[in-house]
């Protein structure tokens, strides 16, 4: 089938894309929903996931994406890597172990985050190669992905509710001192995310809160843990927009992307600042009104 792709089409893709890739609502599931709602089946409808250039172009967006991310946190991502070099400067004084004693009060804070996010980022990396595309095979379906937005709302709610147990005075601690084990389990919460409809925000900001971190602390290391599993899966991808399925839609891929990247940046900006006081709770509320009025549609 000849791809068909307008450029009204890409930039209002690329921009919900950029804003539900980092608020808890799910891009993947708006990725399938938006056009269905708006009679999109030139993208969407007649294609088997293999053979989609639709999702070849979502690639190209999740690349914007990560772009956008990486702008916003550069100097965070600046710091983290020259903790890694000034780290492996002890490897010649200390040896290789040093490289793993994350506990030792004089490793690098820097470094220390970014073996963090480097841990936390495995579990999905490896799930995410073997079982993708069955998943999006199986669940990217609109009556599935509304069903699945509302589970996400009941998951960020009982986030919450898990949260106001610990007390209104309880002590959160720091992202840097964040266990392995925990980020772990952070980072493995990331694997919902290949269901249409589940947030990856949502979700390992959920994690987060569970780990002992505040709504800010789990935001910033939800973004931070985002960047490399969205900007490496898209660069993995990326080469098939090149080849057959690409045809067509390269150039509306790069308008879609640029509109990703842009308005990723504004909403991580935003978020940054509406986590310092404020919860999950609106997020879970559209995701149950959303999901529940999407299901009734495609029902």
């Amino acid at each position: 089938m000849y791809a068909s792709l307008t450029y009204f089409q890409a930039f209002v893709m690329g921009v919900i894309q950029g804003v539900t890739e980092l608020f808890p609502v799910s891009s993947l599931g708006h990725g399938v929903l938006v056009p269905a709602l708006l009679g999109w089946h030139n993208l969407v409808g007649t294609q088997s996931v293999k053979q989609s250039f639709f999702l070849v172009f979502l690639v190209g967006l999740h690349v914007g994406t990560a772009l956008g991310l990486l702008f916003f946190y550069r100097r965070t991502w600046f710091a983290l890597f020259r903790g890694l070099f000034n780290q492996l400067g002890r490897v010649r004084d200390e040896g290789a172990a040093s490289l793993w004693r994350l506990n030792d009060a004089s490793i690098n804070e820097s470094y220390r985050l970014l073996v963090i996010l480097a841990i936390g980022s495995v579990p999905v990396g490896i799930v995410g190669v073997v079982l993708e595309s069955k998943l999006r095979e199986l669940f990217a379906k609109p009556l599935a992905a509304a069903i699945f937005l509302m589970v996400n709302g009941l998951i960020l709610l009982l986030g919450e509710r898990l949260r106001r147990t610990r007390g209104r005075h309880a002590r959160f601690q720091d992202v840097n001192t964040l266990a392995p084990s925990s980020a772990l389990g952070v980072g493995s919460a990331q694997i919902l995310a290949l269901l249409a409809g589940i947030s990856r925000s949502g979700v390992t900001m959920v994690a987060g809160l569970l780990s002992g971190l505040d709504h800010e602390g789990a935001a910033n290391f939800s973004f931070l843990l985002a960047t490399p599993v969205i900007l490496l899966a898209g660069l993995y991808k990326l080469p098939e927009l090149f080849g057959a399925l690409g045809s067509g839609v390269r150039t509306q891929t790069l308008v879609g992307a640029l509109f990703a990247m842009v308005t990723a940046y504004v909403a991580v900006r935003f978020l940054t600042k509406w986590f310092k006081t404020k919860t999950l709770t609106p997020f879970a509320i559209y995701c149950l009104i959303a999901g529940a009025l999407c299901a009734v549609r495609f029902a």
